[in-house]
């Protein structure tokens, strides 16, 4: 979710490989894969098609409503 939100999107190859460099996590695209089904199921990230290439992009807004109804 982080690195989401600095970039705001990116595609599953990008993402994996800044979590392996950055974080030094031992993943594969495909355990990331999988993650990040569970995200969309959460309404948390969603995936366009941006030419040849999946991106995924982070959505904020659930987080914006819990926050709000914890707030309030």
């Amino acid at each position: 979710m982080d690195e989401l939100s600095e970039r705001n999107e990116l595609t599953l190859y990008e993402l994996t490989a800044r979590l392996i460099m950055k974080h030094e996590l031992s993943i594969s695209r495909q355990a990331i894969a999988k993650h990040l089904a569970a995200l969309e199921d959460a309404g948390l990230v969603k995936t366009e098609k941006k030419g040849k290439y999946r991106v995924i992009i982070f959505n904020n807004e659930p987080l914006k409503n819990l926050l709000k109804g914890w707030v309030e």
